[in-house]
């Protein structure tokens, strides 16, 4: 099935609860790196890249049909980093029953004075709250947070995510995680 992807269908770079999402390009490169170097980042995202490889991967994303990698700010200042993307081009469609509709997220708070106030929990219920609201066809909206990383696992249920089972990926054992338009899995 083909489709217009990488941009998700958001509409507005406006999200609910007053985040701003916008499409992240080489420019956000070194803040990216430098968030992906943050021990609560590194950790569960192993990609503590030097600031030419992320450039060189914002721009991979940007111009395929895998994900598109957002910034994300609250009050004017950029907080941490998203990839949407539709699981049917994801390995993850692999891993369980998906639909073509499905999107999924890959969140991380790059600032760290921010993470643990419930920043997370209402980001990913504004991500997906807009992802369902924009695209008639979705009924899903996905997560596969590593089944250790207890602070993210946390704030997917909070935002209405439901554990769905475990997921043994090569580098994880994760935890699939659903919200739906009427939040029941």
């Amino acid at each position: 099935m083909s489709d217009t992807f990488p941009t998700p269908p958001l509409g507005s770079s406006h999200l609910d609860n007053g985040f701003g999402l916008r499409p992240a390009g080489e420019s956000d490169a070194a803040t990216i790196a430098s968030w992906m170097a943050r021990p609560h980042i590194r950790r569960w995202w192993q990609q503590d890249w030097p600031v030419e490889r992320w450039a060189e991967e914002l721009n991979r994303q940007s111009a395929g049909e895998h994900s598109t990698p957002c910034v994300v700010s609250v009050d004017s200042e950029d907080v941490g980093y998203v990839e949407l993307y539709r699981v049917r081009h994801d390995r993850l469609a692999e891993y369980y029953p998906s639909d073509d509709h499905d999107w999924g997220v890959h969140v991380a708070i790059g600032d760290v004075t921010r993470v643990g106030g419930g920043l997370g929990r209402r980001l990913l219920g504004a991500l997906a709250d807009a992802l369902l609201a924009s695209d008639p066809d979705c009924r899903r909206v996905v997560a596969e947070p590593d089944i250790d990383n207890t602070p993210s696992v946390r704030a997917f249920a909070a935002a209405g995510f439901v554990r769905q089972g475990e997921l043994q990926l090569p580098e994880k054992t994760a935890l699939l995680m659903v919200r739906t338009r009427t939040l029941e899995a």
